[in-house]
C-alpha cells in the first residue's frame, strides 16, 4: 500500500471517530491524520502547518506509531498535545498540557492589539505591553514577533504555563523583548518601574461559568488545565479583578483589550463604563458574528 492509499484508508477508518471541536476549525480527519503522520515520521508541526507539507514515506514501525497516535486522538486527546505544536498567527508554538491550547478565535484579539500598537508608535518609540493570564504566551509572543517596537511583560499564576511561555520565547529568539514571570495577574509586575508605564494591557482570561465546566467536551475539561478556562460563578471574576487592579500601571492614554465569553460583552461594557476610569469602549464580533 502506497502512502496515498494508506492516507485514504486511515481517513475512511477514523473519520467518524475523530471528534472535532467548533473552536478548532483547522481540524478535520484529513488534517489531524496528516499532522500525526508527520509526528510519527519525526517531524513535530501543527495541524495548520501540516496541511502545507508533503507526507513522507513511513516504515513499518512508524506506521504502528501513527496508528497509536490516531487511536489516542480518537479518545478525545487534543491533537496539539500529541504533535507538541500549535499554530497561532502563523507562528509555530510549543504546545503541551501545561497551558490551554491557543485558539484561532483569539487571533482576533491579537490582530486588534497589533493595530493598536502600530497606532501607538506614532507617539512613542517603544510600546510597552502587559499580557495577563498569558498561558503559553501566544498573545504576547505574536505581538513582539510582528511588531519589533513592542516590549511585552507576560504573567500567569501557573508556574507550568510560565515555563512553557519561556520555552516559546526562547525558541523564537524573543528574549530581549518578551519577559515572562509567574504571579497572580498584575502582582507579577507590582513595582514602581511599571506604574504608569504601560501602553496596553491585553488578557485572554478564564471566562467559562464554573457551573458549565462539567458540561464541556472532555477533550477540554479532561485534558486542558482547568484554571485556564474556569472563570468563577459568573465567568467574569478574573476580568473584574483586572479592571480593578490595572489603572495604576496604565499611561494616561493607554488601552485594555480583552477576550470575553459568549454573551458577556454587554456586561463587561457596563462594568467598564461604571468604573469611571475607562472611556472609548468598544466591542468586536468574532467570525460567527457574536459580540
Amino acid at each position: 500500500m502506497n502512502k496515498e492509499e494508506l492516507l485514504s484508508s486511515l481517513i475512511d477508518e477514523w473519520e467518524d471517530k475523530l471528534h472535532v471541536l467548533n473552536d478548532k476549525p483547522e481540524e478535520n480527519a484529513d488534517a489531524i491524520i496528516r499532522a500525526l503522520w508527520l509526528k510519527a515520521s519525526g517531524l513535530a508541526v501543527s495541524v495548520r502547518k501540516a496541511a502545507d507539507l508533503p507526507l513522507p514515506d513511513l516504515n513499518e514501525e512508524q506506521i504502528k506509531d501513527l496508528s497509536e497516535l490516531i487511536r489516542i486522538r480518537s479518545g478525545d486527546y487534543p491533537t496539539a498535545y500529541l504533535t507538541g505544536k500549535q499554530c497561532f498567527m502563523g507562528i509555530e508554538l510549543i504546545a503541551d498540557s501545561r497551558a490551554l491550547i491557543p485558539r484561532k478565535e483569539t487571533e482576533l484579539l491579537c490582530s486588534i492589539c497589533l493595530n493598536l500598537t502600530e497606532k501607538m508608535q506614532q507617539n512613542t518609540d517603544i510600546v510597552k505591553v502587559m499580557d495577563i493570564c498569558c498561558g503559553s504566551g501566544n498573545l504576547g509572543i505574536a505581538l513582539a514577533f510582528y511588531n519589533s517596537n513592542c516590549i511585552v511583560y507576560a504573567s500567569d499564576i501557573s508556574h507550568d504555563a510560565v515555563e512553557l511561555t519561556i520555552e516559546n520565547i526562547n525558541s523564537l529568539g524573543l528574549r530581549q523583548r518578551v519577559m515572562a514571570k509567574q504571579g497572580d495577574m498584575m502582582a507579577a509586575f507590582d513595582s514602581q518601574e511599571f506604574y504608569e508605564k504601560i501602553d496596553l494591557i491585553m488578557c485572554n482570561p478564564p471566562y467559562i461559568f464554573s457551573s458549565k465546566v462539567p458540561q464541556m467536551h472532555p477533550e477540554i475539561s479532561e485534558n486542558e488545565p482547568g484554571m485556564a478556562f474556569d472563570g468563577g460563578t459568573l465567568g467574569i471574576g478574573i476580568i473584574k479583578r483586572l479592571l480593578q487592579d490595572s489603572p495604576p500601571f496604565l499611561k494616561k492614554k493607554a488601552w485594555i483589550a480583552l477576550e470575553v465569553g459568549l454573551g458577556q460583552g454587554e456586561l463587561i461594557t457596563m462594568l467598564l463604563e461604571r468604573s469611571g476610569v475607562f472611556t472609548n469602549i468598544s466591542t468586536g464580533r468574532d467570525e460567527s458574528g457574536n459580540t
